[in-house]
């Protein structure tokens, strides 16, 4: 099962004097290269390689033609310590990259030193490649492995398509289970995490099979609490499980263990509950075929003392006893028998605890203490993008996570969850709006101190998630689950249900309304990043991790860029259908590149003083209006829908294409007669120091994966792509890609371009600003400057009309802009969000300011 019985490789190469390695990566190549493969009659490029480095008298060789090659798959895993180590080093993953010339595909060592290509979603599969320097080495541990080594690779464009139909020039890499190329390791482990079963060495299917229990003598768990340490050989043990951990990837580069997982299930009989433990290679056989709820004979296992740091699940049953002395220990050195009962076969006289859940619904939630443990159930609504935090320990280990919205009926408010790995990818990567969504052993997070208020779910190492109402999972004869059901049909009947939301950057959990709250709540050596370091930290961060950092500043630069698309009038599906005829959305998308290379000149609209831009009255007819109300309790007027002809007269005037990009001193919104509002504002500090900086770092753009999108089911395939990891693995697409672009955005408001400068006034910052917030969501506090209109969760798509979102989002741009013209030269504490997207795309978010005189 294991994998562990290596065969020699074909094409052996000879081994040489190494050399210093030349640059590393370098611009794109041109797309278009690696289309399909198999030409009849061409010769290898993989192939002509390796005949060049067995004729060199070198280990390594540069290739005398270098040809696009595309990445069929990139995996990682842990390479042990050499021997010559003294000292163990800390853990360090490698990869193997398979790639395809058309004609063969090779699976490839990549050189440590280009890890961090891997790191930040560089090389992923998909793309094309060329490498202009490749070694050969030996796995000393098994017999003629010869292993093509990657020393220097471009990374090119993404294919539209690579066929998966060349054979492997090497048939060992056909090997099933998959096996590195390097070390005695097993199993490759998932790409962005250590959570997740990943390969075809997790099995799942091992089956119910019913047992003769005439001759099987049963202990209960309290009897073998009692006497297990004078006991040699343990009777058999029939019980339920009612918990299941995520999988605890312990492995190291000097630990000698071929699969070194570990799992905990929480299992109970009539008598108690107690921790069982289940080690090493029985993970990848047993993990993904035991359920919750399933009833097990086990024999051949062993007893020891309990961890006594480790906090086990609450019971299932309250009266139910809680063992905490020892735990139930699962090792193949054991040869354990483990016997999943069928339950048709499970007894009532056995008197088994049933599966209870402690479903709280969201009205309920407002009145539940922190750190209390629930169960939700309900339907998405919003599904977050995948995210990873970096764990304490390592810096290469991290977590996956992604935030989720799931309403139940019983409140406006959704559930807000952060939602980890849950060692379930197959659901995890599947999660989409307007599904049913089940989650266990939620934690609630409170602090009622703060404004806003922080409430939201977290899982916990036991929790679980299912998509639909599984039978046997959930009891139908619970009461909040029958509501749940009834809710839905009706939600069902009346056709509601549709303004769902997927993807986006999320701004969560929000912070505390002063900065003493913020960095009382914080555990880190220094609150505060200097400016200068900003850069670092940017360069620092690995694919999809996301990091909140404080610096000081002075905002100098506030730009109002308005959202455009062209499917704000046409769905996704239009649009595609609509393929052949200009795309009014790639113009958009050309244009959002041509503001964000404009941009990066210095701002500058030739005007000497300090002002916010402003342009002549609209003499347009004024449209009729009614009053809307804004999460401030502010009202402004809202034009009603008006016919065409009106429409046509009355039409806000907005900045043209050509416009948008340039520094216009004449920059406004003309929203109705007689009020204009402006759309920038820059600060005379600005002008006189702009010129003299050190250095400026420009981070304002906004990337389409970063705009929430509204949810479509006939493309959800697609957009899950879109807002999951990397896979490890390329899937070639199911006919024509559509562009994230075409999909209509879920924001009503456009996003800020604000400018940071340093305190000593030598680096300066640009960043974006996106307010997260609906007009008319009344639940939100005050909106009417930039200082107070943050923190708040995704917007939902709202049924107003698109005049009414227009017009009201212009005028709390204006407000938004004239607010920060009065900090001007201030300084401030600006709470950053920086993230990494891949592909060399990283963003920084303003999340929050704080005045200095004003923290306590």
């Amino acid at each position: 099962m294991s994998g562990e019985s290596g065969q020699p490789q074909a094409d052996p190469s000879q081994a040489g004097v190494d050399m210093p390695h030349p640059e590393r990566n370098g611009a794109a190549v041109p797309r278009g290269v690696v289309r399909r493969v198999g030409a009849l009659g061409r010769r290898s490029w993989i192939q002509k390689v390796f005949e060049q480095v067995i004729d060199s008298p070198r280990r390594w060789v540069t290739p005398l033609e270098v040809v696009p090659v595309a990445v069929l798959a990139v995996q990682r895993y842990l390479l042990e310590a050499e021997p010559r180590d003294v000292k163990p080093k800390p853990p360090l993953y490698c990869f193997d990259v398979t790639i395809s010339d058309g004609v063969y595909q090779e699976k490839c060592y990549l050189d440590p030193s280009l890890n961090s290509l891997v790191y930040k979603n560089i090389l992923k599969v998909g793309i094309e490649v060329r490498i202009f320097r490749v070694s050969c080495i030996y796995n000393e541990k098994r017999i003629g492995q010869g292993i093509l080594c990657i020393d220097n690779v471009l990374c090119g464009e993404l294919l539209e398509s690579v066929s998966l139909e060349t054979p492997f020039r090497n048939s060992a890499h056909r090997e099933v289970p998959e096996r590195p190329l390097r070390g005695e390791k097993s199993h490759y482990l998932p790409l962005w995490n250590n959570e997740d079963p990943y390969g075809d060495i997790w099995l799942n299917n091992k089956q119910p099979k019913e047992h003769e229990f005439n001759h099987t003598k049963i202990i209960s768990l309290s009897h073998l609490e009692m006497t297990w340490s004078n006991t040699k050989n343990l009777p058999p043990l029939l019980v339920r499980i009612l918990y299941k951990s995520k999988l605890r990837y312990y492995g190291k580069p000097n630990k000698k263990i071929i699969e070194p997982y570990q799992t905990f299930l929480e299992v109970a009989d009539s008598s108690g509950t107690v921790s069982m433990i289940m080690w090493n290679t029985l993970c990848p056989e047993w993990y993904k075929s035991l359920h919750v709820g399933l009833v097990l004979l086990l024999q051949n296992y062993s007893i020891r003392k309990s961890y006594p740091f480790r906090m086990q699940p609450l019971p299932v049953d309250p009266h139910i006893k809680l063992i905490s002395t020892m735990e139930i220990c699962l090792n193949i050195r054991d040869f354990p028998n483990i016997i999943i009962i069928p339950e048709k076969q499970v007894k009532p006289e056995w008197r088994l605890p049933k599966l209870n859940h402690r479903f709280v619904t969201r009205s309920e939630l407002d009145k539940m203490p922190n750190n209390y443990i629930c169960d939700v159930i309900g339907v998405l609504v919003f599904v977050g993008r995948v995210q990873r935090s970096k764990k304490k320990e390592s810096r290469e280990d991290f977590w996956s996570y992604r935030w989720i919205h799931i309403a139940d009926g019983t409140s406006e408010q959704p559930f807000i969850v952060e939602l980890f790995s849950t060692s379930q990818p197959e659901i995890f990567e599947h999660i989409y709006p307007m599904t049913y969504f089940t989650c266990t052993q939620l934690k609630v997070v409170r602090n009622d101190d703060q404004v806003p208020k922080l409430l939201y779910l977290t899982t916990t190492n036991e929790s679980h998630i299912f998509m639909t109402c599984h039978k046997g999972q959930l009891r139908n004869d619970d009461a909040k689950v029958k509501n749940f059901i009834q809710w839905v049909k009706e939600k069902n009947d009346s056709g509601e249900g549709k303004n769902t939301v997927i993807g986006g950057y999320y701004p969560y959990p929000p912070v505390p309304e002063t900065f003493w709250k913020y960095s009382s709540s914080l555990k880190v050596e220094s609150l505060l990043t200097a400016i200068s370091e900003v850069k670092v930290e940017i360069e620092d961060l690995q694919y999809r991790e996301q990091k909140r950092i404080a610096i000081q500043g002075i905002i100098t630069v506030i730009k109002y860029v308005p959202y455009h698309s062209a499917t704000q009038s046409a769905s996704a599906s239009e649009t595609l259908r609509n393929a052949k005829r200009p795309s009014t959305s790639e113009a958009a998308r050309k244009e959002s590149q041509s503001q964000e290379k404009d941009g990066k000149r210095h701002h500058d609209d030739g005007s000497g003083r300090s002002q916010c831009h402003s342009a002549c009255a609209s003499s347009n007819p004024v449209p009729k209006k009614r009053i809307t109300q804004t999460p401030s309790g502010k009202q402004i007027p809202v034009p009603q829908p008006e016919t065409s002809s009106q429409t046509k007269e009355s039409k806000p005037s907005m900045p043209s294409s050509s416009d948008s990009g340039r520094e216009n001193p004449s920059h406004t919104f003309v929203v109705r007669a007689k009020k204009t509002i402006s759309d920038k504002w820059e600060s005379q500090l600005w002008r006189d120091k702009k010129f003299s900086l050190i250095d400026h770092l420009r981070y304002s753009r906004v990337h389409p994966e970063s705009i929430p999108r509204k949810f479509s089911s006939e493309h959800r395939h697609f957009l899950g792509q879109q807002f999951n990891s990397q896979p490890a693995k390329y899937v070639p697409p199911e006919g024509r890609v559509p562009k994230l672009d075409h999909f209509k955005s879920a924001r009503s408001l456009g996003h800020f371009e604000l400018t940071i400068l340093g305190l000593n006034h030598e680096i300066a910052i640009d960043v974006a600003f996106l307010p997260m917030y609906s007009l008319q969501d009344a639940q939100t506090s005050q909106v009417d400057t930039l200082l107070t209109c943050m923190n708040y969760s995704c917007v939902y798509p709202q049924a107003s009309t698109s005049s009414e979102k227009t017009t009201g989002s212009r005028v709390l741009a204006g407000d938004i802009i004239k607010a920060v013209s009065k900090m001007d030269r201030e300084h401030v504490i600006c709470i950053l969000d920086i993230c990494n997207l891949g592909s060399n795309k990283t963003e920084v978010y303003l999340h929050k300011i704080y005045k200095p005189n004003k923290t306590s």
